[in-house]
Formats: structure tokens, C-alpha cells, sequence
């Protein structure tokens, strides 16, 4: 008869998210995630099959499922708007600032690092980025209709420069997380919507 576990696995999955963010994949080592998980490697093993790849995918998951929608605030909700995609950008601002938001975003540190070589994360991050820019898009049309932002403007074309944006600042604040830079940053990205 299999023991009962002793752990519980979105429990793990937490404390593995937290040392991936922390360190990235490559430079947490499987001691690493023993430690902070408190689960033996058998036992994660057995409960992760895949090891040190599945626990990343489950944490990648988990982060998409938790950590995101906290970081995207209304920007996801129907009737989204301009104040929205702002309060965004003020939100990354303010966490790139933070000792934690130095960490940047788990998927843009997991695109740096593993997406060139990792078919599996790369489609994690794919994902990610089609999800924000629908949220920008989204919130786009909805200025447009609400007469906030002109009809001339490619809606399209500045979602997908507000994604690049977000995903440069997160790189940015990670090397340089100076206030006076990561504004100037965000209100070029807004130039061109009034």
C-alpha cells in the first residue's frame, strides 16, 4: 500500500515558483528546490514526473494562474479602458521599483532564458504574450468606442507596442529600476494614443 502524501503539491508548486523567480531555472538546482520545498527528491519526483522541468511547467502555470491576473488588475475585465492599460503600466512601474518586482515576471525571465531552447516553455510564454496583447487590444477598441482615443489609431499595431513595452520594462527595471527612466518609458508609450 503507497504511503499517503505528506505535502501538499500546490503547496510545492508555490514554494518552486518562488525559487525559479527568484534564481531562474538554470541557477536553481535540484538541493534548491528540496530546501525550499521540505519535500525529499523522491517524493517530488513521484509526485512531479519530469523532475526539475515538470515542477517549472507547474510553476509557470500556477504563476499564469495567481500572480497574472493580480499584475493585470481590471485590464482583464470587459469595459476596460485607457485608465486600465495606465494603471497597468503604474502598477509595473511601481513593483520594478520594489526589492521583489526586481525579480521581473517569471514568464519574461523564463522567455530570456528558456523559451530559445525549450519548445515547451516558449509556447508557456507565447500564451502570455497573446493574453496581454488581447488585453491592450481589448482595451483599445473600448477607448475608441468610448471617443478617449481618436479612430484613426491602429489599435492593433499599439497593442502589440504596449506588449513590447511591458516586456522591455520588466528587462529593464531588472538592470535599471530608476523611477525617472521607467516613466519617461511609459508616458513615450502613451504619445501616440492622444
Amino acid at each position: 500500500m503507497a504511503r499517503p502524501r505528506e505535502f501538499e503539491p500546490d503547496d510545492v508548486l508555490d514554494s518552486a515558483m518562488r525559487k525559479f523567480w527568484e534564481r531562474g531555472y538554470r541557477a536553481t538546482s535540484v538541493d534548491d528546490l528540496v530546501r525550499a520545498t521540505g519535500v525529499k527528491p523522491g517524493s517530488l519526483y513521484s509526485a512531479f514526473p519530469g523532475g526539475k522541468h515538470a515542477l517549472l511547467m507547474g510553476s509557470l502555470d500556477r504563476y499564469s494562474r495567481l500572480v497574472v491576473p493580480q499584475k493585470l488588475g481590471d485590464l482583464e475585465e470587459p469595459g476596460a479602458s485607457v485608465a486600465q492599460i495606465r494603471a497597468y503600466f503604474d502598477g509595473l512601474v511601481r513593483d520594478l521599483l520594489s526589492p521583489e518586482g526586481r525579480q521581473g515576471c517569471l514568464l519574461i525571465n523564463s522567455a530570456i532564458e528558456n523559451a530559445a531552447v525549450d519548445p515547451e516553455v516558449a509556447a508557456v510564454v507565447r500564451g502570455h504574450m497573446a493574453r496581454l496583447e488581447r488585453c491592450f487590444t481589448g482595451a483599445l477598441r473600448t477607448a475608441v468606442d468610448l471617443g478617449e482615443i481618436p479612430a484613426s489609431v491602429n489599435v492593433t499595431a499599439v497593442a502589440k507596442g504596449l506588449l513590447a513595452t511591458a516586456s522591455g520594462m520588466m528587462v529593464v527595471g531588472k538592470a535599471n529600476p530608476d523611477e525617472e527612466v521607467l516613466r519617461i518609458i511609459v508616458d513615450n508609450a502613451f504619445a501616440g494614443l492622444m
